[in-house]
């Protein structure tokens, strides 16, 4: 046998050993998570008298609360309009939640909530924005002005980032009352800390020779970044952050259910008293609305950062 063909069959040999080793460690990961989900469960029925099991068959049974006795209600829901079942409860009590802003003219109840939902995510990502662009380019290895500097904002936005949203709204709804503004800070705080991370991670990697050339002509840190790194970067900042809007939205609808206003907190309400019309009514409008927010995303960050970046191959 020619040393090529030795050397063709040992790299096939060690190849299916590779191949061999990979299966084994995905069996025994599945095997594992499985043990691990069984585990859970037997804990869930010894910690619930043994009627875990019994209901699990049930889980699905909160659907058919929501099935709404007349779909049209589900529209009439959306746009506050008068029910023909309404019986003076709270089920159909549409047009009490109008918002009118001149003489007939109203806006309704739940495009109302809609709006303070996506405004708490807008500007608790402008927050965000604002504080973890300059952040990143501290936090940058290659572009720090100082080591210690940089080790204090890492530790800084990952502090920041460690809690989830509506921990830090708890925390300060004790401080300015339950609302919007609670909202706006945990979400803002914590955009800073998850944007810092993306962001300077994009510095890390940036093309050096500008910011080499504005450093021989004596450029300041200030000018360098200004002039030099920014311009590089600013488009992909720019990606993320309307990703983050997107990932806001979401956060503001979860804490709204605890207090933080806008359309959670009625969803949790109408969830809880198995109002199907107003339930489904104020699902449609957040997938909507979440719907609309991507796909403006996608089209504007197509135009940033250029076509050929999602084309394959670019």
């Amino acid at each position: 046998m020619t040393a090529p063909s030795r050397a063709t069959h040992q790299m096939a040999d060690a190849w299916r050993r590779q191949i061999s080793l990979r299966r084994l460690y995905t069996v025994l990961g599945v095997g594992l998570l499985l043990a691990a989900m069984f585990a859970s469960m037997w804990f869930a029925d010894e910690a619930n008298a043994g009627h875990f099991f019994d209901r699990l068959p049930h889980i699905l049974d909160f659907l058919s609360w929501l099935i709404p006795k007349d779909w049209n209600d589900v529209w009439r829901a959306l746009f506050d309009i008068a029910s023909p079942h309404d019986t003076g409860t709270q089920e159909f009590n549409f047009p009490l939640g109008r918002v009118y802003v001149w003489g007939g003219f109203y806006i309704p109840e739940y495009f109302e909530l809609m709006l303070t939902t996506v405004n708490v995510a807008l500007v608790s990502t402008f927050i965000g924005f604002i504080f973890a662009v300059p952040f990143s380019f501290i936090a940058a290895r290659n572009l720090t002005p100082h080591p210690v500097l940089r080790l204090v904002v890492k530790r800084f936005m990952e502090l920041l980032r460690a809690f989830p949203e509506i921990v830090i709204a708890g925390l300060f709804a004790a401080i300015v009352s339950t609302g919007p503004i609670a909202a706006i800070i945990a979400i803002g705080l914590h955009s800073i800390g998850a944007l810092g991370k993306l962001f300077y991670e994009i510095n890390e990697n940036i093309d050096m020779r500008a910011e080499e050339g504005l450093r021989a002509v004596g450029a300041n840190w200030f000018e360098r970044v200004r002039f030099a790194d920014l311009p590089q970067v600013l488009p992909n900042f720019m990606s993320y952050t309307l990703l983050r809007v997107e990932i806001n939205v979401r956060a503001s609808t979860i804490i709204g259910a605890v207090g933080g206003g806008g359309i959670g907190e009625e969803l949790k309400l109408s969830i809880s008293r198995g109002f199907g019309a107003k339930t489904l009514a104020l699902v449609l409008l957040l997938f909507t609305t979440i719907f609309i927010i991507d796909q403006f995303s996608a089209w504007l960050r197509r135009k940033l950062v250029g076509e050929q970046a999602f084309l394959m191959g670019a």
